[in-house]
Protein backbone atom coordinates (compact mmCIF):
# COMPACT_ATOMS: atom_id res chain seq x y z
CA UNK A 1 0.00 0.00 0.00
CA UNK A 2 1.56 3.41 -0.84
CA UNK A 3 1.89 5.87 2.46
CA UNK A 4 -0.64 7.87 4.14
CA UNK A 5 -0.26 11.35 3.72
CA UNK A 6 -2.68 13.77 5.29
CA UNK A 7 -2.61 17.60 5.22
CA UNK A 8 1.36 16.86 5.19
CA UNK A 9 1.56 14.56 7.87
CA UNK A 10 2.84 10.94 6.88
CA UNK A 11 0.60 7.98 9.23
CA UNK A 12 1.61 4.60 10.24
CA UNK A 13 -1.26 3.63 11.46
CA UNK A 14 -4.68 3.35 9.83
CA UNK A 15 -7.06 2.99 12.53
CA UNK A 16 -8.41 6.20 13.68
CA UNK A 17 -10.05 6.67 16.84
CA UNK A 18 -13.12 8.92 17.92
CA UNK A 19 -13.47 10.46 21.50
CA UNK A 20 -17.06 10.33 22.13
CA UNK A 21 -19.24 7.83 24.73
CA UNK A 22 -16.45 6.85 26.92
CA UNK A 23 -16.96 5.83 30.34
CA UNK A 24 -14.34 8.41 31.49
CA UNK A 25 -10.88 9.63 30.85
CA UNK A 26 -8.78 6.68 32.00
CA UNK A 27 -10.88 4.66 30.11
CA UNK A 28 -9.90 6.36 26.72
CA UNK A 29 -6.27 6.94 27.84
CA UNK A 30 -5.75 3.16 27.88
CA UNK A 31 -7.49 2.72 24.98
CA UNK A 32 -5.57 5.45 23.55
CA UNK A 33 -2.59 2.93 24.45
CA UNK A 34 -3.75 0.16 23.26
CA UNK A 35 -5.15 1.42 19.69
CA UNK A 36 -1.45 3.07 19.11
CA UNK A 37 -3.85 5.62 16.88
CA UNK A 38 -2.28 8.81 15.45
CA UNK A 39 -5.58 11.00 14.72
CA UNK A 40 -8.63 11.41 16.95
CA UNK A 41 -11.57 13.20 16.32
CA UNK A 42 -13.25 15.01 18.93
CA UNK A 43 -16.13 17.96 19.55
CA UNK A 44 -16.18 21.49 20.08
CA UNK A 45 -18.13 20.60 23.94
CA UNK A 46 -14.49 18.31 24.34
CA UNK A 47 -12.53 21.75 24.21
CA UNK A 48 -11.75 23.03 27.84
CA UNK A 49 -8.22 23.16 27.97
CA UNK A 50 -8.36 25.92 30.66
CA UNK A 51 -11.36 24.56 32.68
CA UNK A 52 -10.08 22.25 34.89
CA UNK A 53 -13.80 21.39 36.40
CA UNK A 54 -14.48 19.57 33.04
CA UNK A 55 -13.10 16.17 32.94
CA UNK A 56 -11.45 16.82 29.71
CA UNK A 57 -10.33 13.72 27.56
CA UNK A 58 -7.59 15.69 25.25
CA UNK A 59 -5.81 16.35 28.87
CA UNK A 60 -4.16 12.72 28.27
CA UNK A 61 -3.46 13.29 24.48
CA UNK A 62 0.09 13.42 23.63
CA UNK A 63 -0.40 15.97 20.72
CA UNK A 64 3.26 15.76 19.14
CA UNK A 65 2.42 12.12 18.97
CA UNK A 66 -1.26 12.34 17.90
CA UNK A 67 -3.28 14.76 15.76
CA UNK A 68 -6.57 15.77 17.07
CA UNK A 69 -8.94 16.49 14.55
CA UNK A 70 -12.02 19.08 15.92
CA UNK A 71 -15.27 17.85 14.29
CA UNK A 72 -18.66 19.95 13.58
CA UNK A 73 -20.88 17.45 14.89
CA UNK A 74 -24.01 19.34 15.75
CA UNK A 75 -23.44 21.01 12.67
CA UNK A 76 -27.41 21.23 10.47
CA UNK A 77 -26.01 23.29 7.93
CA UNK A 78 -23.04 24.81 6.42
CA UNK A 79 -22.68 28.14 8.46
CA UNK A 80 -22.91 26.74 11.17
CA UNK A 81 -20.36 23.89 10.44
CA UNK A 82 -17.94 27.03 8.98
CA UNK A 83 -18.69 28.76 12.53
CA UNK A 84 -17.36 25.94 14.39
CA UNK A 85 -14.28 25.56 12.58
CA UNK A 86 -13.60 29.02 13.08
CA UNK A 87 -13.85 28.57 17.14
CA UNK A 88 -11.69 25.25 16.48
CA UNK A 89 -8.83 27.52 14.33
CA UNK A 90 -9.32 30.10 17.01
CA UNK A 91 -8.27 27.41 19.91
CA UNK A 92 -5.39 26.08 17.47
CA UNK A 93 -7.24 23.43 15.59
CA UNK A 94 -6.31 23.26 12.06
CA UNK A 95 -7.56 19.23 11.28
CA UNK A 96 -11.64 19.89 11.02
CA UNK A 97 -14.15 16.84 10.25
CA UNK A 98 -16.59 18.19 8.85
CA UNK A 99 -20.22 16.89 9.67
CA UNK A 100 -23.52 18.46 8.90
CA UNK A 101 -26.71 16.20 9.60
CA UNK A 102 -29.75 18.00 9.72
CA UNK A 103 -31.90 14.66 10.19
CA UNK A 104 -31.17 13.82 14.13
CA UNK A 105 -32.98 10.54 13.43
CA UNK A 106 -30.95 9.02 10.93
CA UNK A 107 -27.47 11.65 11.03
CA UNK A 108 -26.94 11.35 7.01
CA UNK A 109 -24.75 14.26 6.11
CA UNK A 110 -25.78 16.74 4.12
CA UNK A 111 -24.08 16.51 0.46
CA UNK A 112 -25.17 20.24 -0.53
CA UNK A 113 -23.86 21.90 2.77
CA UNK A 114 -20.80 19.74 2.64
CA UNK A 115 -19.66 20.73 -0.39
CA UNK A 116 -20.11 24.75 0.67
CA UNK A 117 -18.66 24.35 3.67
CA UNK A 118 -15.27 22.41 2.48
CA UNK A 119 -14.60 25.33 0.22
CA UNK A 120 -15.30 27.83 2.97
CA UNK A 121 -12.93 26.07 5.52
CA UNK A 122 -10.54 25.23 3.23
CA UNK A 123 -9.51 28.53 2.02
CA UNK A 124 -8.58 29.66 5.18
CA UNK A 125 -5.85 26.76 4.64
CA UNK A 126 -7.25 24.66 7.65
CA UNK A 127 -6.79 21.05 6.86
CA UNK A 128 -10.47 19.33 6.29
CA UNK A 129 -11.92 15.91 5.86
CA UNK A 130 -15.26 16.33 4.91
CA UNK A 131 -17.99 13.04 6.35
CA UNK A 132 -20.59 12.04 3.14
CA UNK A 133 -22.40 9.23 1.79
CA UNK A 134 -20.64 6.78 -0.31
CA UNK A 135 -21.06 9.44 -3.36
CA UNK A 136 -18.47 9.03 -5.86
CA UNK A 137 -19.78 12.34 -7.63
CA UNK A 138 -19.27 14.12 -4.53
CA UNK A 139 -16.28 13.22 -3.02
CA UNK A 140 -14.75 14.52 -6.70
CA UNK A 141 -16.24 17.40 -6.52
CA UNK A 142 -14.39 17.69 -2.26
CA UNK A 143 -11.52 16.75 -3.53
CA UNK A 144 -11.76 19.43 -6.19
CA UNK A 145 -12.68 22.31 -3.59
CA UNK A 146 -9.45 21.46 -1.37
CA UNK A 147 -10.39 18.54 0.75
CA UNK A 148 -7.49 16.85 2.13
CA UNK A 149 -9.35 13.12 2.38
CA UNK A 150 -12.54 12.20 1.74
CA UNK A 151 -15.18 10.10 4.25
CA UNK A 152 -17.58 8.32 3.19
CA UNK A 153 -19.58 5.84 5.70
CA UNK A 154 -20.01 2.47 5.58
CA UNK A 155 -23.46 2.75 7.27
CA UNK A 156 -25.29 5.10 9.59
CA UNK A 157 -23.52 6.43 12.59
CA UNK A 158 -23.66 3.93 15.47
CA UNK A 159 -25.13 1.42 13.67
CA UNK A 160 -22.79 -1.71 13.65
CA UNK A 161 -23.91 -2.68 10.50
CA UNK A 162 -20.57 -2.73 8.92
CA UNK A 163 -19.50 -2.38 5.16
CA UNK A 164 -23.21 -1.50 3.97
CA UNK A 165 -22.03 0.46 0.85
CA UNK A 166 -18.85 -1.66 -0.89
CA UNK A 167 -19.53 -0.63 -4.35
CA UNK A 168 -20.00 2.57 -3.94
CA UNK A 169 -16.63 3.04 -1.83
CA UNK A 170 -14.84 0.82 -4.48
CA UNK A 171 -15.47 3.41 -6.95
CA UNK A 172 -14.56 6.12 -4.52
CA UNK A 173 -11.17 4.54 -4.13
CA UNK A 174 -10.59 4.20 -7.61
CA UNK A 175 -11.56 7.60 -8.67
CA UNK A 176 -10.01 9.61 -5.95
CA UNK A 177 -6.37 11.57 -5.80
CA UNK A 178 -6.50 11.97 -2.02
CA UNK A 179 -6.85 9.31 0.63
CA UNK A 180 -10.24 7.85 1.50
CA UNK A 181 -11.00 7.12 5.21
CA UNK A 182 -14.09 5.22 5.61
CA UNK A 183 -16.11 6.28 8.40
CA UNK A 184 -19.41 5.25 10.43
CA UNK A 185 -21.40 2.53 11.02
CA UNK A 186 -17.85 0.29 11.22
CA UNK A 187 -18.86 -2.48 14.22
CA UNK A 188 -16.20 -5.02 14.63
CA UNK A 189 -12.64 -5.54 13.66
CA UNK A 190 -13.68 -7.47 10.62
CA UNK A 191 -15.36 -4.66 8.86
CA UNK A 192 -12.41 -2.48 9.23
CA UNK A 193 -10.28 -5.21 7.54
CA UNK A 194 -12.99 -5.20 5.13
CA UNK A 195 -12.39 -1.73 4.45
CA UNK A 196 -8.91 -1.32 4.67
CA UNK A 197 -9.18 -5.09 1.80
CA UNK A 198 -11.53 -2.51 -0.50
CA UNK A 199 -8.63 0.00 -0.52
CA UNK A 200 -9.51 2.62 1.89
CA UNK A 201 -6.30 3.88 3.49
CA UNK A 202 -8.13 4.15 6.63
CA UNK A 203 -10.61 3.47 8.90
CA UNK A 204 -12.37 5.92 11.93
CA UNK A 205 -14.10 3.92 14.78
CA UNK A 206 -15.76 5.49 17.89
CA UNK A 207 -19.09 3.54 18.85
CA UNK A 208 -17.28 0.25 18.22
CA UNK A 209 -14.83 0.71 20.76
CA UNK A 210 -15.97 2.97 23.29
CA UNK A 211 -19.85 1.15 23.61
CA UNK A 212 -17.80 -2.53 23.59
CA UNK A 213 -17.61 -4.21 27.42
CA UNK A 214 -14.33 -4.02 27.16
CA UNK A 215 -13.25 -0.89 25.04
CA UNK A 216 -9.52 -1.44 25.75
CA UNK A 217 -9.21 -5.23 24.23
CA UNK A 218 -11.51 -3.93 20.81
CA UNK A 219 -9.75 -1.06 20.56
CA UNK A 220 -6.42 -3.71 20.69
CA UNK A 221 -8.61 -5.99 17.81
CA UNK A 222 -9.24 -3.14 15.57
CA UNK A 223 -5.37 -1.94 15.62
CA UNK A 224 -4.64 -5.92 14.94
CA UNK A 225 -7.08 -5.97 12.23
CA UNK A 226 -6.66 -3.46 10.17
CA UNK A 227 -2.86 -4.22 10.69
CA UNK A 228 -3.25 -7.67 9.44
CA UNK A 229 -5.85 -6.44 6.24
CA UNK A 230 -2.82 -4.22 5.52
CA UNK A 231 0.39 -6.83 5.69
CA UNK A 232 -2.50 -9.20 3.80
CA UNK A 233 -2.42 -6.35 0.69
CA UNK A 234 1.30 -5.92 0.93
CA UNK A 235 1.71 -9.66 0.68
CA UNK A 236 0.53 -9.61 -2.93
CA UNK A 237 -2.58 -11.86 -2.43
CA UNK A 238 -3.56 -14.39 -5.40
CA UNK A 239 -5.99 -12.97 -7.76
CA UNK A 240 -9.59 -14.82 -7.23
CA UNK A 241 -10.57 -17.31 -9.61
CA UNK A 242 -13.66 -18.89 -11.41
CA UNK A 243 -12.55 -21.99 -11.54
CA UNK A 244 -11.31 -24.24 -8.89
CA UNK A 245 -7.50 -24.83 -8.69
CA UNK A 246 -6.05 -27.78 -6.37
CA UNK A 247 -3.64 -27.39 -4.48
CA UNK A 248 -2.48 -30.96 -4.15
CA UNK A 249 -1.43 -33.14 -7.58
CA UNK A 250 -4.61 -34.55 -9.36
CA UNK A 251 -2.87 -37.07 -10.57
CA UNK A 252 -1.65 -39.10 -7.53
CA UNK A 253 -3.85 -42.23 -8.24
CA UNK A 254 -1.76 -42.09 -11.37
CA UNK A 255 1.15 -43.41 -10.14
CA UNK A 256 0.32 -47.10 -8.73
CA UNK A 257 -1.28 -47.60 -12.54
Amino acid sequence: MKELIIGGRKFTNRFFLGTGKFASTEVFKQVLAASETQLVTAALTRVHEDDAEHDDILRVIDRSQVEIMLNTSGARNADEAVRIARIGEAAGFKWIKLEIHPDARYLLPDPVGTLKATEQIARRGLVVLPYINADPVLARHLEEAGAAAVMPLGSPIGSNKGIRTRDMIEIIVEQSHVPVIVDAGIGLPSHAAEAIELGADAVLVNTAVAAAADPVRMAEAFKLAVRAAELGIQAGPPAPRATASASSPMDLFDIFQ
